[in-house]
């Protein structure tokens, strides 16, 4: 068997001791997904650049982004894997097994699950929600006289969140600090995603918010996502990252 991939010499001491310890809960006969989630369980570096890429784990300090994580532990110890479990995992969101959410988070800790929490709702959900509204408008403009304009994403966004997408970008970038450039990074997509997220919290009142969280995640369904959210979970789970309104 091929040696796993050596760790980064960049990888701090501590995160280095987690890929050394994947490595050999593998070896030893642990299911690989259960260890890979101990592994991110104990995992500490929030970012780190590695030949030239980029992996932000945590955006804006709160969202936990466990499938970059996942895929940065997956080429440490990548010829102890299962290439097939492997790439529906991270190309699909498809764990090989599945857990009960209590399970998934005992095994990366209380603290990520709350900022994977973040992430889900925050990334995923907001960008399934602008699909889902596209798909509306789509089939609006089909039955009508604007059938032939086919850009969908300015309509969605109004609709969404009162802007044009351009428009909220270039405020994302102003809070942000960063530079008004003509393209975009898969990182500073997902930033902007979660910008946006806490932007409708502040914007819609909390029926709204619920009602198109139900929308997005009805449609991730019917695309066959597979999260680690039970169906029970959502809306409780939802609840607990709404911001509270102190009363009085």
């Amino acid at each position: 068997m091929t040696e796993p991939k050596h760790n980064s010499p960049l990888t701090p001491s501590g995160d280095a001791e987690v890929i050394r310890h994947l490595e050999q809960a593998i070896v030893n006969g642990q299911h690989w997904y259960l260890a890979l989630l101990e592994a991110i369980g104990r995992w500490e570096t929030a970012e780190e650049t590695i030949n030239g890429h980029i992996y932000r784990y945590l955006i804006a300090g709160e969202a936990f982004d466990w499938l970059l994580l996942a895929e940065r532990l997956c080429q440490a110890v990548d010829s102890l894997l299962p290439e097939e479990e492997e790439n529906a995992l991270l190309f699909y969101a498809k764990p090989p097994l599945h857990l009960p959410a209590e399970e998934f988070k005992k095994l990366i800790g209380s603290l990520k699950y709350q900022q994977y929490l973040n992430y889900f709702y925050g990334v995923t959900v907001e960008e399934a929600l602008i699909q889902t509204v596209q798909e509306e408008v789509r089939k609006e403009r089909w039955a009508s006289v604007l059938s032939k304009e086919r850009d969908t994403t300015n309509e969605a966004y109004q609709r969404i969140y009162g802007a044009t997408k351009t428009v909220l970008l270039r405020h994302f970038r102003k809070d942000k600090d960063y530079p008004q450039l003509q393209s975009i990074s898969l990182t500073e997509l997902k930033e902007f995603a979660y910008w946006r997220f806490q932007h409708r919290l502040k914007l819609s009142d909390k029926a709204k918010v619920a009602s198109d969280t139900k929308k997005a995640l009805d449609w991730l369904k019917t695309k066959g996502f597979s999260g680690q959210l039970d169906k029970n979970d959502f809306k409780r789970e939802y609840i607990d990252i709404l911001p509270t309104t102190p009363e009085g």
